[in-house]
């Protein structure tokens, strides 16, 4: 699966295991923000959330996937991984740890 885009979080559909992120054009219920991440294919990243006054605010790092079910996130929020339990081109499930 190819995982670039704009992935948001999903909070209403986490569970005590996991962390769910859809697409950008999702139809999500209203929200004050959204923190979410953009993968380009150069291997840029995009950390997304919200900024003052709630307006979205965007920061760049990198990322990689060294495995099929590791997702590597280097930003200014520091080094992430996420360790991927389902993905489909409209929801990527992760888990939380």
């Amino acid at each position: 699966m190819n995982f670039c885009g704009r992935w948001l979080h999903s909070h209403e559909e986490d569970t005590a295991d996991s962390i769910v992120y859809r697409p950008a054009d999702f139809a999500f219920p209203p929200s004050r923000g959204r923190y979410g991440f953009e993968l380009i294919d150069d291997g840029t990243l995009c950390e997304l959330g919200p900024g003052p006054a709630d307006a979205p605010s965007a920061a760049t790092g990198t990322w990689a996937m060294p495995s099929p079910a590791e997702l590597h996130l280097h930003g200014p929020l520091g080094h992430r991984c996420l360790f991927i339990v389902s993905a489909t081109p409209g929801k990527l499930i992760v888990r939380k740890d």
